[in-house]
């Protein structure tokens, strides 16, 4: 088994454990602003359901721009920028 340098001291860990907090908080607001987006978008265009993609397979890179049922083709990020 591996021997770690550093072993957080309790406290160090409860101010890790708020950061953690704070960081899902940042991200619970970004994923409510991006259906937000979402949603406009699709109201905007009269286009149901068109949703931002992600890639997962890539670090979560945006890679374009669909719809859900996916009736759609796919408008790639690099044709959107």
């Amino acid at each position: 088994m591996k021997q770690y340098k550093i072993k957080p001291t309790k406290k160090q860990l409860e101010v890790i454990k708020l950061y953690w907090k704070m960081l899902k908080a940042e991200q619970d607001k970004l994923w409510l602003r991006i259906g937000e987006l979402e949603r406009a978008m699709s109201k905007e265009t009269g286009i149901v359901d068109l949703e931002f993609i992600q890639d997962s397979m890539f670090g979560g890179e945006w890679v374009g721009v669909g719809n859900v049922d996916r009736t759609m083709s796919l408008l790639q990020g690099e044709t959107l920028e």
